[in-house]
């Protein structure tokens, strides 16, 4: 055997070999996998010949149905091919064309397109990328994932914190989930690019405590069960017993209800934008007639009103991430920060 052909065939077992870490692959899944990342790193390229399944048993130890149903699989992706009696070869490197990827989230706001838009810029215009919105709701969830179950090779997912999503994940390979936006606990293996809501959150509440006591009141609109997290309004409840300022949380802005020496705080873009309309409508000034302050930042905040104070996860770096994650498949396990945006509305 030629000194390239052993170092290839070494680099395919030591990829599969260092898939053992992951638990939660089949064997079939790591030989899939491994196969994958050498020939992604190219230690693998076009027209390479595959250790046989003879060489496979002996060098792996697994049974020969699991050798031949991954090399199945791969013959099915198009990534390799079977030539009689000259066993499997290469015949497609790159691996980004094959990667089909759906992409599921809340609802398409400002600065999930933000996300969207710098993932689909690091991965390519060559990965095909399908978008689907559940909308915090369970059914919405479950449906789309009977419908997209076993037809991408990666999936992007905002999840919603419950058993029943948590059950529908654990069905998904390790290695084809990425868990983005909020966080939940599915193993130690599964990879994640979330942000944190109650620590940060009452952490800005706290600078912003000198500027908040310039006004009587802080109220706080916030809708329940919907995709707004809960762990605000914990932050929230913990900071004014705190603080000893005075608070209250009201389920929605209604119009017209406005009043001067307060602070108004909202999630919800469209109740911002109706709580400015009426700010205009009195010709109040922001900052110092009544405050404003808003969650999730964009260019629309930047802007509108002469700027809105927010509180906000850098969306773009989290696309960034999850976009290198599904380029190279390296565990990541990370905590995007919550930064303070202060402007004239507060």
């Amino acid at each position: 055997m030629d000194e390239r052909r052993l170092k290839m065939e070494l680099a395919v077992f030591e990829k599969i070999n260092s898939l053992d870490k992951l638990q939660s692959l089949s064997k079939h899944e790591k030989i899939v996998q491994g196969i994958l990342d050498a020939i992604n790193n190219d230690e693998l390229q076009l027209n390479d010949p595959l250790p046989s399944v003879n060489k496979m048993i002996g060098g792996l130890g697994f049974a020969r149905e699991t050798i031949v149903r991954a090399y199945k699989d791969l013959i099915e992706r198009g990534i390799i091919a079977s030539k009689n009696r000259k066993g499997y070869f290469v015949i497609n490197g790159n691996i980004r064309q094959q990667q089909k990827i759906a992409m599921v989230l809340y609802a398409f706001d400002t600065f999930q397109e933000a996300l969207f838009k710098s993932f689909k810029a690091v991965v390519g215009d060559e990965v095909q990328i399908d978008l689907f919105f559940h909308h915090n709701n369970s059914d919405v969830f479950e449906a789309i994932f009977n419908q997209i179950a076993g037809n991408y090779s990666l999936y992007v997912v905002a999840p919603i914190p419950n058993d029943r999503i948590e059950k529908l994940l654990l069905n998904i390979p390790v290695f084809k989930l990425l868990i983005i936006d909020r966080y939940i606990q599915l193993s130690e293996d599964h990879s994640y690019v979330v942000q944190e809501f109650e620590t940060p959150a009452y952490e800005i509440f706290q600078k912003l405590k000198e500027r908040f006591s310039n006004y009587e009141e802080i109220v706080f609109f916030f809708r329940e069960n919907t995709a707004e997290p809960n762990e605000i309004v914990n932050a929230f409840n913990r900071f004014l017993k705190d603080s000893g300022l005075k608070g209250r949380i009201e389920s929605s802005y209604k119009a017209g209800s406005i009043e001067k020496n307060k602070v108004y705080f909202t999630i919800h873009n469209p109740e911002l934008y109706a709580i400015l309309k009426d700010v205009m409508k009195n010709n109040w000034g922001l900052g110092k007639d009544l405050a404003v302050l808003a969650h999730n930042d964009d260019i629309v905040k930047e802007i509108i009103s002469g700027g809105i104070t927010t509180f906000s996860t850098d969306f773009v770096r989290m696309g960034e991430i999850a976009a290198n994650y599904a380029i190279n498949r390296n565990k990541v396990q990370e905590v995007v920060p919550t930064e303070l945006f202060l402007r004239q509305s507060l």
